[in-house]
């Protein structure tokens, strides 16, 4: 804020505030708490960002929630407490992304082999008849799993579950580009077994499983 333009600076705020907390501090003992006050929160105020804080809730509103909660947290109880609503709020986040992950249907952009999302894959299987009436029936569902470097349990059974649904509807489950961790763990639990022989693919299974048609 006085213009410092090197990293020196840091270095000499370093040694200014050590001297302070050795030396100056005890001359503060007796300084009113008003005063005190009025020092801490006019060095607050200029740390309220409201358009960094707008931002965040357009872009993520979970950001947006662990923002709010440390700010109240700090505000109306300490330091720690802010620390420990943001750091909560940030790992429920990843419980959500982990266990709810995004699934899309990709579809084939014309005269290239680059495929995109369409919509959600199972509202789109699940609304098929008022969707597509003018379309073939829906025959294979194919899962482009080169985005996954690690699957557990969790996704296993989730898979499954998709699986078991994807048999009601007579539709079947076909599994591309998978890693080799993945790849081994769906051997591992036999998921690869259950859902049969020829329906994992490293390369393009539209090519493969469904030549006479561009859904996938």
């Amino acid at each position: 804020m006085a213009g410092c333009n090197t990293a020196v600076s840091n270095i000499v705020m370093s040694c200014i505030v050590l001297l302070t907390l050795l030396v100056i501090t005890p001359l503060f003992k007796y300084t009113p708490n008003a005063i005190l006050a009025s020092i801490i929160i006019s060095a607050v105020l200029g740390l309220i960002d409201f358009d960094a804080a707008l931002l965040l809730w357009k872009i993520d509103k979970f950001d947006f929630l662990a923002c709010m909660g440390a700010f109240f947290g700090v505000i109306f109880a300490s330091v720690e407490i802010g620390l420990l609503i943001a750091v909560a709020i940030s790992f429920a986040k990843i419980l959500l992304q982990v266990t709810r992950p995004r699934t899309a249907v990709l579809g084939k952009i014309p005269r290239t082999s680059v495929y995109r999302n369409v919509e959600q894959i199972l509202r789109w299987l699940r609304d098929e008849e008022e969707m597509i009436k003018d379309h073939p029936r829906v025959e294979y569902l194919i899962l482009d799993m080169s985005p996954v470097t690690d699957i557990d349990t969790s996704g296993i059974h989730a898979l499954e579950e998709l699986y078991g649904s994807l048999q009601k509807k007579d539709v079947q489950l076909i599994l591309t580009n998978p890693g080799q961790t993945v790849l081994d763990k769906m051997y591992t639990s036999k998921f690869a077994d259950m859902i049969g022989e020829g329906k994992i693919f490293l390369a393009d299974a539209v090519l493969t499983v469904a030549p006479k048609t561009e859904q996938a």
